[in-house]
């Protein structure tokens, strides 16, 4: 019995020295939360540019945009696809704005994350909104501030 409640004791003890290695200051939070929100806004921004570039071409269709940039690397499925060398260049183009584009993004990222967060800080929050549903309301409320729509939460 004395072994049983020992046990216990420890346990608890233990979850609390968890607890108080993983708590997340509402700081903290807050500024993933904005790094979070920032990179969300950089993807989108990007697929707008990358929307409209297709859009503004007359010369490709949006469904033959999308059957060929599947394909682009492939020279027998480009050629059995008729695709044309404007086609194709332009296909190049626009891949290239996304590379360049999620080069950014990675940079902004990684940035963000060591030096505005803190790298801990930004990976203890990041595990812990995997298993602490409290947090993650904590984190939807620092989003919804910021006015991000953000449910995926990575």
């Amino acid at each position: 019995m004395l072994f049983a409640l020992f046990f216990v004791v420890q346990t608890i003890q233990a979850q609390d020295s968890t607890n108080a290695q993983t708590a997340v200051s509402d700081e903290e939070l807050e500024k993933y939360a904005v790094t979070m929100d920032s990179v969300e806004d950089m993807k989108a921004s990007l697929l707008e540019d990358i929307t409209e570039m297709v859009k503004a071409n007359d010369k490709i269709t949006n469904a033959r945009y999308n059957d060929l940039s599947k394909i682009v690397d492939d020279d027998a499925a480009l050629k059995e696809a008729k695709a044309t060398p404007e086609e194709i260049a332009f296909i190049k183009e626009v891949a290239a704005k996304k590379e360049e584009g999620t080069k950014k993004i990675q940079e902004t990222f990684q940035s963000m994350a060591k030096e505005y967060v803190g790298a801990s800080s930004y990976n203890k929050i990041k595990d812990a909104l995997k298993t602490n549903p409290e947090l993650k309301k904590r984190y939807e409320t620092q989003l919804d501030k910021l006015g991000g729509d953000d449910s995926d939460v990575n």
